[in-house]
């Protein structure tokens, strides 16, 4: 039996980058899965199908709280329950702090982590009710080595690792874990051409690594799925890096 067989898999994020990679994986894995992102997600639908799975489309702006309330209710409408819930989505941009002003500010913390607030409180009564969930949120390596000029980001990131933290504590008797993935530089199309202006990025980080290439969203689908599986039923509260040694303390 697959690993995540009859489960319902919710990924925000999920048009491109490691949210289309862990989507497809998802699939692969057995699991119904719920693309939701305010992108075009045609090609993520494509390669769920390529691997036999089943998905449904849903445009949402998770920065929304009532159009994440609808997607929740799509969702446990459609399928009446919500197993596996994945905030991919994420902005960085790179602004020297005395640069930022308070719009950008605030426009990265609703996305990096105001958005899992919507997303937990719409989703998280349905995994409580089945006795069964795994919530599963991004935050970075960079958040503990302090790589500039991304203040915005990092904080945000570290936040996402705090709030993980604490809901762990709270969930725990209902059968659900919450848990963190850390990525070191993944080179997706978006960072890639955010990087365009940083030339030789990628192999400084990677030169500065246990393991000596880019990393590639394939690298951390593995860890996403066992985090999400019942075999990661006593693990909760964590923040696992998947940065190729990157950071090693």
């Amino acid at each position: 039996m697959k690993s995540h067989s009859g489960k319902v898999a919710v990924v925000t994020g999920g048009a491109s980058g490691i949210g289309q990679a862990f989507c497809q994986r998802l699939a692969r894995d057995g699991a119904v899965v719920v693309v939701a992102d305010v992108a075009d997600a045609s090609e993520t639908e494509r390669l769920i199908a390529d691997v036999g799975g089943t998905s449904l489309l849903v445009s949402c702006d998770v920065t929304d709280h009532e159009q994440v309330a609808r997607l929740s209710q799509e969702v446990v409408g459609t399928h009446a329950r919500c197993d596996i819930l994945v905030h991919a989505a994420g902005i960085y941009p790179a602004t020297p702090f005395l640069d930022i002003d308070f719009d950008e500010w605030r426009r990265v913390f609703a996305l990096n982590v105001d958005a899992n607030y919507h997303l937990t409180q719409a989703f998280l009564p349905a995994m409580q009710d089945s006795g069964w969930g795994r919530i599963l949120l991004v935050s970075t390596t960079v958040f503990f080595n302090g790589l500039g000029p991304f203040a915005h980001y990092t904080a945000s990131k570290g936040a996402v690792i705090g709030f993980a933290r604490a809901l762990a504590f709270e969930v725990g008797d209902f059968g659900v874990t919450v848990n963190v993935v850390a990525p070191g530089l993944v080179r997706t199309p978006t960072t890639a051409a955010g990087m365009q202006a940083e030339t030789g990025m990628f192999e400084a980080v990677a030169a500065q690594q246990a393991i000596k290439r880019t990393q590639l969203p394939s690298d951390l689908v593995g860890a996403m799925s066992f985090l999400t599986s019942d075999d990661a039923a006593f693990i909760t509260g964590q923040t696992l890096a998947v940065d190729g040694g990157w950071v090693r303390n």
